[in-house]
């Protein structure tokens, strides 16, 4: 049955700032929840978790209301929320054991992704001598892509069924961003449920398969994304030829979005467009080197549903 949210509801006085969201997962896969800034996605998933009261609506897991006991979940928040005076090694033992992972195996999983993630000098420091002790290091000593590393870990740590990532990638070096990303593949692999909100639309298609798209508390667009960006048309062109064809392009009546020596990006009413374009290219004698006929990405349609943004 997978997880189900049935008209969740939050106001705040006389602002609605969640506004009847529903979705559900009927089975494991990665669901994105989408939004501008201020939109309710951070305020849904909290209503989710049960860190923040409803005013209505109801989140099931496997028809029952989802709570910590039901369900083993895994959160990262967009706001990095460490101890900044307490040692990395005592918070990540302690978020386990709440979790109901025991010591010793808590111990073997912090030392498993502390090599994955690249973090082994912040949790298991060297000593400087013999008789020295390590000093453990305190969160407020990592840079703000090492404290998400060491939140990243408090997520995986109890291996959740559900794991949410509220902008996982916020924040990190190309370098980081791949290893987020390759752990990711794995729970997805491993057939783990999970939800991600991100301002990266790009990211979003590379995982996401249905989304949610938010804008002011409300729901402006739901469903597949292959299925949604189907229902647009084939409307981006790209389009490289040997010598000038701006004459051709505003004869057919396509748009240029951009334009760098011979190569355009247009935009075109549908394939008919396209084709009529691509005829009076060749009837011209205009060598074609590239004829690429798309549909619009997941940023065309945020921005077409919710106005400019910014990530």
């Amino acid at each position: 049955m997978g997880l189900e949210v049935k008209n969740l509801y939050k106001k705040y006085g006389d602002k609605v700032v969640v506004d009847n969201l529903s979705f559900e997962m009927k089975g494991p896969g990665v669901y994105a929840l989408l939004g501008t800034n201020g939109a309710g996605k951070t305020t849904s998933i909290r209503m989710m978790l049960g860190m923040l009261a409803k005013d209505g609506g109801e989140v099931l897991w496997n028809g029952r209301p989802l709570t910590t006991e039901n369900c083993n979940v895994g959160y990262l928040a967009e706001e990095r929320g460490l101890y900044p005076k307490y040692s990395l090694m005592d918070q990540l033992m302690y978020f386990a054991q709440l979790r109901g992972v025991s010591k010793e195996e808590a111990k073997k999983r912090i030392k498993y992704w502390a090599e994955r993630l690249g973090a082994e000098e912040y949790l298991f420091p060297e000593k400087k001598s013999k008789k020295a002790k390590a000093k453990p290091k305190l969160a407020d000593q990592l840079s703000k892509g090492n404290q998400q590393k060491i939140q990243f870990m408090i997520a995986l740590i109890s291996d959740p069924e559900l794991l949410i990532l509220d902008e996982p990638l916020s924040g990190l070096d190309p370098v980081n961003t791949d290893l987020f990303k390759g752990i990711i593949r794995e729970e997805i692999a491993a057939g783990k449920y999970l939800i991600m909100s991100s301002h990266q639309m790009a990211t979003v298609e590379e995982f996401c398969t249905d989304i949610t798209i938010l804008d002011r508390s409300r729901t402006v667009l739901q469903g597949h994304l292959g299925e949604i960006k189907k229902s647009y048309g084939r409307v981006n062109l790209l389009l490289k030829t040997e010598q000038d064809s701006e004459p051709y392009i505003a004869q057919s009546g396509a748009r240029i979005v951009t334009r760098k020596e011979n190569e355009y990006q247009l935009k075109v009413e549908g394939e008919e467009q396209a084709n009529r374009l691509l005829a009076s290219l060749i009837g011209a004698g205009v060598q074609v080197v590239t004829f690429d006929l798309r549909e619009p990405s997941l940023h065309e349609i945020f921005v077409e549903k919710v106005g400019d943004y910014h990530e």
